[in-house]
């Protein structure tokens, strides 16, 4: 009953073995080989395999990885090109590995967002071109978003209105109500929302008309700027936030004030989407381990009800850690992402189903 997770991220692999037998699954091992690598070979046979795919378009639940659902995972690719190529180059390299008789399982990490209230899923575009191409705000890091809102009920014993931001590599901010989701910073791909560590996040569509129009850059030298060279390292050199932290040049300051002040603006139309808040959940590398940045984005949030403990921000470094003041309304807490455990869940449900 052994299910092996694969989290294949923008800059990262995930592997991780848990015994499906148990309720919850129960975590056996884990092994962190660097991007690029695939070292399948030392690890034994599992029952299923489960994999994190970032975009699958209109599929949303988790399903079995046949013929069709690659081709539509591969369909997807260019609009989660850091993502989807990677996470098919794994999933052909489990199939080699271990054969067509282990099953394959594919969760999205749109399912999350699936059902968003219309509102928020809609761009303001003509609706024929809409209809044709399937254009919504999916929304991404959608297993992160559920496991901090997991262990935010399982640590705080609360439900009510939560933002959660997921903030590593890639970076993405959720506003959930008692575990639904009523909106998200990424949308039609990974790129909108949030500075990340080599993507921009929100810009004027506008001024991608002027590069083209002016700039002499074309449509794919476009999507290697947005991808690749834009972010953190487009404004101070460097994707990691640990070394702009140290870095005293005025252009590493530059992009760590941008960086809050776009997590400060969503925290902000998120609490109006929610109607006020219950909790700030931070999460992901650099949510986890970086309080000088958790510190700058709450900086100046008291009308909120955000009271900050500078001991307990400057000491947590997970895995769960409440760093609020005693009494603020709304309480900040610190938690590590376990979507391995969210991919073993998902994948328990086919054990069950060929039981």
């Amino acid at each position: 009953m052994e299910i092996l997770a694969v989290n294949v991220g923008s800059s990262s692999i995930k592997l991780d073995r848990f015994d499906g037998s148990t309720t919850p699954p129960r975590h056996i091992a884990a092994l962190r080989p660097s991007l690029g690598t695939t070292p399948l070979a030392e690890l034994p046979t599992p029952a299923l395999i489960v994999h994190r795919v970032v975009h699958g378009g209109a599929l949303a639940q988790p399903a079995r990885i046949d013929a069709a659902i690659e081709a539509q995972i591969e369909a997807c690719a260019g609009m989660a090109p850091l993502h989807n190529p990677p996470a098919l180059a794994m999933i052909r390299a489990c199939r080699q590995r271990f054969g067509d008789a282990v099953a394959q399982i594919a969760v999205f990490d749109t399912a999350f967002f699936a059902d968003l209230p219309a509102a928020a899923q809609a761009y303001a575009l003509p609706r024929d071109l809409i209809e044709t191409h399937g254009i919504r705000r999916y929304g991404f890091h959608g297993l992160a978003h559920q496991a901090l809102w997991r262990a935010w009920q399982e640590h705080t014993g609360r439900s009510g209105r939560v933002v959660t931001l997921q903030l590593g590599a890639g970076c993405s901010a959720a506003a959930i109500a008692d575990g639904r989701p009523r909106d998200t910073s990424m949308g039609f791909t990974p790129l909108e929302g949030l500075v990340m560590a080599t993507r921009g996040g929100d810009l004027d569509p506008g001024l991608l008309l002027h590069l083209l129009r002016t700039g002499g850059l074309d449509a794919a030298q476009l999507e290697v700027m947005l991808t690749e060279q834009s972010g953190l390292l487009g404004l101070a050199g460097s994707a990691d936030m640990r070394a702009l932290l140290v870095d005293p040049s005025p252009a590493a300051a530059h992009a760590i004030d941008v960086y809050c002040q776009r997590v400060r603006k969503y925290i902000g139309a998120y609490a109006a989407v929610l109607g006020g808040l219950d909790g700030i959940v931070f999460g992901g590398g650099v949510g986890e381990h970086a309080p000088q940045v958790r510190a700058g984005i709450l900086n100046g949030m008291q009308w909120l009800g955000v009271g900050l403990d500078t001991a307990a921000n400057a000491a947590a470094n997970g895995p769960a850690s409440c760093i609020s003041a005693a009494g603020s309304p709304c309480a900040v807490w610190v938690f590590s992402v376990d979507e391995a455990t969210e991919l073993a869940r998902a994948g328990q449900g086919f054990l069950t189903d060929a039981a």
